[in-house]
């Protein structure tokens, strides 16, 4: 049978090989360079004609937004939400949101995000107990909302530690060998270590143990799957049909078996020159005792990752406009 060129054309591209547009990194590196120019209020008005201009050129990004937005509106108790939600200013609204996001990310990896605008909810006490009692933690975000928010865990005046706890991020993104030298470009105190998803290997446990056993945080997402692992993903029920999820992080967090939570911080106004932030941290009190067989490490992995994608849907319905992942989510697993 004769293949179909254009059946072959609309097949899912995995996020990871899409345009970079899609990906944002474009749009990362020129406000980068503004970042170095102009003062972050100055910074945070420009976001708004960059998200625009992001919206106008960038077709895929429109369309996935409004596809997740059409679908979260069915989940939407608020018929104003909803409404707001299939209007065609959506994902206007939503890409400027992202664009908000990322001028928050650069003042985060430089240390200039102001941490009293960052409200700690659920279970931070525990973390912070956690890691004044010296003990690592495995942390799993996603990208609702701003994970690199997470350094203010690290920091003595907000949480009160009397040590400085250091961070290793594995980042999920192709671009990641640029991100630990842009992190030290802006700041060059950082104590955050930054490992790309494509380096991880049969050695990267043992790395992590270590980091963990130091008293460190090592922090992950849950919510983006690998083009090398797409066979090991676990479809999960999420805003209405079957989502993949990745398999690694949850997995990782059964061989290193330390505390796991999961952190979503999230703007209270998806538009604010000056924002604020409701920092949500999980306590995870699914047990692995004595790192577990194989087996009942798979399974603690799988009720982990159950348990972040019902987590990470309540977030999201609450905070749609929040969500950065512009790439059909659904699709992921074919």
């Amino acid at each position: 049978m004769a293949a179909n060129p254009e059946a072959d054309s609309q097949k899912p591209v995995h996020w990871s090989k899409q345009k970079e547009e899609t990906s944002g990194y474009w749009h990362l590196k020129f406000l980068l360079g503004l970042f170095k120019i102009f003062p972050v209020v100055i910074l945070r008005v420009i976001a708004f004609p960059v998200g625009f201009f992001y919206f106008l050129f960038s077709a895929r990004g429109r369309n996935e937004s409004g596809r997740f937005l059409r679908r979260v509106a069915r989940f939407a108790d608020d018929p104003a939400a909803a409404k707001k939600y299939l209007s065609h200013f959506g994902p206007l609204k939503h890409i400027i949101s992202f664009s908000l996001a990322l001028i928050e990310k650069l003042q985060s990896w430089g240390g200039k995000f102001s941490l009293s605008g960052i409200y700690s909810h659920d279970d931070t006490s525990e973390i912070v107990k956690d890691l004044e009692n010296g003990k690592g933690v495995f942390l799993i975000a996603s990208h609702l909302g701003n994970m690199e928010l997470l350094r203010a865990l690290a920091n003595d005046k907000l949480t009160g530690l009397t040590r400085i706890v250091p961070v290793t991020a594995i980042y999920d993104i192709n671009v990641s060998e640029n991100f630990s030298r842009m992190l030290k470009e802006l700041n060059p105190d950082s104590v955050m270590e930054i490992i790309g998803a494509n380096k991880i290997g049969p050695d990267t446990a043992v790395l992590l143990e270590e980091k963990i056993a130091s008293g460190g945080m090592v922090t992950m997402t849950g919510d983006r799957t690998s083009a090398n692992s797409l066979g090991k993903n676990i479809m999960i029920p999420f805003l209405g049909d079957d989502a993949p999820f990745p398999s690694g992080p949850f997995y990782m967090a059964a061989l290193l078996n330390a505390p796991v939570y999961f952190i979503f911080a999230l703007r209270r106004k998806d538009l604010s020159i000056k924002p604020e932030y409701d920092m949500h941290i999980h306590k995870i009190n699914i047990s692995l005792e004595d790192g577990g067989t194989r087996k009942e490490r798979i399974k603690y992995s799988n009720d982990l990752a159950r348990t972040f994608a019902a987590l990470l849907e309540k977030h999201c319905i609450e905070k749609p406009f929040q969500w950065y992942n512009f790439y059909d989510f659904w699709s992921e697993g074919v």
